[in-house]
């Protein structure tokens, strides 16, 4: 069962217009309270993380989606060796994401990196003071190498420039206010060597904490249907215990997927193609088990709390957006492609299957 031992549960503060800011604010303190207070992924007590994480999700999706970067970059510049780095005034995002226009590029001079082109969808770029960001390496010449780096930049920089915020329109993390940034060489601090970002086993582990907040989401949705169901205006009929029945099903098998992960992880289990590997079985199932949690709620409880209910309403488009990180059918011929090549290591059966 999707765990009712949780509720009721602490709400985040709710922003309303004109407090956007003071949300972002806020939630960034509890980031920052966060480092201090839960595990770095891959040291032991990965399911102790994730849990957390789920359970910020559950409390509301914005909020986590705030904290999470912070404690994704602290956790990246953890694995490069560079806590020199980190600061207890701080905070931090996370910009990888690639997208149209001038691509943001990674030159080198006499001085140091510097960074120049654009970076979209650059959450709460107007509110952190630095960020991991991912950038194509150029050389000598000007030229792009073909490789990505990661780079640690500072936002009070006047070549760091925010595009105005009247493009994000989302009523999902309408609370993240997220846009594209432009950089004019803007000095940059490298985190390993090219491609390191991308192949280093913490990049896996970064993407399922992400499905722990989804998680959470999915549960903070699926709570309504708990809720109605404990305590029916009517009697329950049998339509109505299958839908409970199939986002119990979904939620459990989401949770077992992520403790396997987290287990997997902390046994060394979870690097290289197998962390691909892992990451994929629990994106996919998260995800999966997110959109059968909105499917058989909305159809169990009917237009009434997608009309009425302005917390079900925010937690329902916010888990919508959220979900679309997961990639569908394309991670789906890519677990396949994996799970085909993969060399395997400790879970498989006499038959040499993964199941």
């Amino acid at each position: 069962m999707f765990d009712q031992s949780m509720l009721p549960i602490p709400q985040a503060p709710r922003p309303v217009a004109g407090q956007v800011a003071e949300f972002v604010r806020h939630s960034l303190n509890r980031a920052g309270e966060l480092t201090r207070e839960l595990p770095l992924p891959g040291q032991g007590d990965t399911r102790e993380l994730w849990a957390a994480l789920s359970h910020l999700g559950r409390q509301d999706l914005a909020h986590a989606r705030i904290i999470e970067p912070h404690l994704d970059a602290v956790a990246i510049i953890d694995q490069a060796g560079r806590g020199d780095l980190l600061t207890d005034g701080d905070t931090w995002a996370v910009w990888a994401a690639e997208g149209p226009g001038t691509p943001l590029t990674a030159s080198l001079s006499a001085t140091g990196w510097t960074l120049t082109g654009t970076k979209p969808w650059c959450s709460l770029a107007d509110f952190v003071s630095r960020a991991v960001a991912t950038a194509h390496v150029t050389d000598e010449s000007g030229e792009r190498t073909g490789h990505r780096r990661a780079f640690v930049i500072s936002t009070d920089h006047p070549g760091f420039q925010p595009e105005p915020l009247d493009t994000w329109v989302s009523q999902g993390l309408s609370d993240v206010p997220t846009t594209a940034v432009n950089f004019r060489s803007v000095p940059a601090e490298p985190l390993g060597e090219d491609e390191w970002y991308l192949t280093r086993p913490g990049f896996a582990w970064g993407g399922m904490g992400v499905a722990a907040i989804w998680l959470g989401g999915a549960q903070s949705v699926a709570d309504l249907l708990w809720q109605r169901s404990k305590k029916p205006r009517k009697p329950l009929d049998d339509a109505a215990r299958a839908h409970l029945g199939r986002v119990d099903l979904a939620l459990t098998a989401a949770s077992a997927v992520l403790d396997r992960a987290a287990s997997a992880v902390d046994r060394g289990e979870a690097t290289g193609e197998r962390g691909a590997l892992w990451a994929l079985r629990v994106r996919r199932t998260v995800a999966e088990a997110a959109e059968t949690v909105l499917r058989e709620v909305s159809r169990a409880t009917g237009p009434g709390p997608l009309t009425g209910d302005a917390a079900h309403i925010r937690r329902v488009s916010s888990l919508q957006v959220y979900i679309r990180q997961d990639h569908a059918e394309r991670d789906n011929a890519a677990l396949g492609e994996l799970l085909l090549t993969a060399e395997p290591v400790g879970d498989t059966t006499q038959e040499g299957t993964p199941w």
